[in-house]
């Protein structure tokens, strides 16, 4: 018998993919399914390519995951923050997907999502979920909130230069791409396939939320103060992000120089890999990968690093994942696949 977990949203995108993780995990029981929208369902219902498909999906109600070591929220922003303490205090370790609890000054998340938190107090008590770089935060907490699958992707590209002062702080660009599956289940007009097919569109220009919670990652590793300029494309495809990042280097840098920083910072990382042309989206697509490509522009001084993720897992279910390893004891890389699928 292994730990024994929960699962809440269990019927979107992310918590689908939670679920096949959980199932194919050789230390993790899943004994609980909440739905948000779909309690009353079945799993097969909702997500009818998953094996058990016969069983049922609970109300989001904290008390039906008493007993369990450790609780999945994979909920709509908004909906993560009641049920997320309630947990806590019957005794439940928490992986929150959603952005309840990633940024941690009141006024920045006023600000991003236009209302004050319900509780300002536990903006900064939660962990940030990035493994490779807050790994010991994650492993020692009982509350973690999983990045952003943008700012997952831009953070770890750009934290480890940033860190080195290879990089300057101010005016980042961070140019990325995203499949339709980054948006959620719920119905969009325009997620619609007439909509987005043979199409790619920006969107949440200058005001995307992932911004603040790119900036507050970034400074937070580095210790300096960043600055982002951070533009969102959505692109014809299911799943799949790709980041190009760029940002002005310090005199007398070399290209070899900035590969090595990146190589060495994630040398020990099972999950992220440093490459020598610039990876496709397909490469990551279902695995908990994090492929990173760096160039130097002498001309303009810029350094440029493109980064590949799949949305849903390094971006979503499988970091969620890895930050629940570290958090029961177990290898980081438990029950995640690091090969993705081709073609």
């Amino acid at each position: 018998m292994g730990h024994r977990v929960a699962v809440f949203g269990a019927s979107g995108y992310a918590g689908g993919e939670l679920v096949r993780l959980i199932d194919g995990h050789p230390d993790l029981e899943l004994v609980y399914l909440g739905g948000h929208t779909a309690a009353g369902s079945t799993l097969g219902e909702v997500q009818p390519h998953l094996g058990g498909g016969d069983r049922p999906l609970g109300p989001l109600e904290p008390e039906r995951a008493a007993g369990c070591d450790l609780a999945f929220l994979a909920l709509p922003h908004g909906a993560s923050s009641g049920p997320a303490l309630a947990l806590l205090d019957g005794g439940v370790k928490v992986v929150d997907l959603g952005s309840d609890f990633r940024l941690t000054d009141p006024a920045v998340y006023a600000e991003a999502y236009g209302s004050p938190h319900p509780h300002p107090d536990q903006l900064g008590a939660w962990a940030y979920g990035l493994p490779e770089l807050f790994g010991a935060a994650v492993a020692g907490t009982d509350r973690v909130a999983a990045p952003g699958c943008y700012p997952t992707s831009a953070i770890l590209a750009l934290a480890p230069l940033l860190a080195e002062g290879l990089v300057g702080g101010d005016g980042i660009h961070v140019d990325s791409l995203s499949g339709t599956s980054g948006a959620g289940r719920s119905l969009k007009a325009d997620l619609l396939f007439g909509a987005v097919d043979e199409s790619v569109a920006a969107y949440g220009v200058v005001s995307h939320r992932h911004r603040p919670e790119i900036e507050q990652g970034l400074t937070s590793h580095a210790g300096a103060a960043a600055t982002v300029v951070f533009t969102p494309h959505l692109v014809p495809m299911q799943r799949g992000l790709l980041s190009t990042c760029y940002a002005a280097s310090t005199p007398g840098l070399t290209e070899a120089a900035a590969q090595e920083c990146l190589r060495e910072a994630y040398a020990n990382a099972p999950f992220v890999d440093v490459v020598d042309v610039p990876p496709h989206t397909r490469w990551v697509v279902g695995s908990n990968r994090c492929l990173l490509h760096v160039r130097l522009d002498g001309r303009t001084g810029t350094v440029i690093v493109i980064s590949a993720i799949d949305n849903l897992m390094k971006g979503a279910a499988g970091q969620a994942v890895q930050c629940a390893n570290l958090m029961l004891g177990l290898d980081e890389a438990a029950g995640l696949p690091v090969a993705g699928w081709m073609p």
